[in-house]
């Protein structure tokens, strides 16, 4: 048996071509377009890529882009002036900081700088405290790009084991709760986890999100189980050539698994989709 493949990046492209059309919509009656600012601090190579990214994907459906590039010694104050500067704009829904930050900097501080209602990544205490009451407020983006992935291909949550294997503020915890909100029985694992294989053998749907390359083998997980790989990790393969890999042994966890995401074209196109989305959210309710 082989998987059937979890399609993010196709998904992501028919979302875009939705939201270009109702940015389109938008401009009859607001006259401005969204407007999102990703601020980069320093010059990690990655963040560059991912900004670049955005900057391209926010081109594409018609959000303008607000977006600044800091150096390295760049001082927590003159982020913060840059930070309220664009909570008082009005051409601007959607602020986001760029992770990680140069070690002189405090991300949480800053994160709480943001306006939660421009607060697209949905870090802010405000946005993750409605996430745990279960109100309406922007969601982290990648969680909720995987959750979308499971409504896509009308993959049953109710009352299934889910483990996540990770607990970042970024991705495992938020991931736990909107799994909780759609009636999963939801165990979260983590490096001090005993037993870990046994945890995950145990598991209907598992999501891996641990930063380590090929850290999931088949062994780890149950047959036709849902596996949901959200590490992207850079290694060199025999040649010395680089390339992307996930957290997930792919090739074998395939043969066991019923559904699985590729990396690339899982779930990282999905993350911009939902960043797209959630600054479209953010206009739409200051126009309301």
């Amino acid at each position: 048996m082989e998987s059937t493949l979890l399609d993010g990046k196709a998904l992501a492209q028919r979302i875009q071509g939705q939201l270009a059309q109702q940015i389109q919509q938008h401009l009859l009656t607001i006259g401005r377009p969204p407007g999102l600012a990703v601020l980069r601090v320093g010059d990690d190579p990655a963040s560059a890529a991912y900004v670049r990214g955005k900057e391209r994907a926010c081109a594409k459906v018609g959000i303008a882009s607000f977006g600044q590039h800091f150096p390295a010694n760049t001082s927590p104050i003159e982020l913060e002036q840059k930070i309220q500067s664009l909570n008082q704009d009005e051409r601007v829904d959607g602020i986001l900081l760029q992770l990680p930050l140069p070690d002189h900097l405090d991300a949480v501080s800053l994160l709480n700088q943001i306006h939660p209602d421009k607060d697209v990544d949905g870090l802010h205490p405000v946005n993750m405290g409605r996430l745990v009451r279960g109100e309406p407020g922007l969601r982290s983006c990648t969680p909720a790009g995987v959750m979308r992935l499971f409504q896509e291909y009308s993959i049953d949550l109710l009352g299934k084991q889910a483990v996540v294997v990770g607990r970042s503020i970024l991705v495992g915890k938020p991931l736990a709760l909107m799994l909780l909100e759609a009636n999963a029985t939801v165990t979260i694992a983590h490096s001090r986890s005993h037993d870990l294989k046994e945890i995950t053998r145990s598991a209907d749907i598992v999501i891996a999100a641990v930063g380590r390359p090929h850290f999931l083998t088949a062994d780890m997980v149950k047959p036709k189980a849902v596996v949901i790989d959200v590490g992207i990790n850079r290694i060199n393969d025999e040649s010395g050539a680089s390339r992307l890999v996930g957290d997930v042994h792919f090739d074998s966890v395939r043969e066991v698994a019923q559904f699985i995401t590729p990396v690339p074209g899982g779930v990282g196109p999905m993350t911009v989709a939902m960043l797209l989305h959630n600054t479209l959210l953010s206009y739409s309710k200051s126009h309301s």
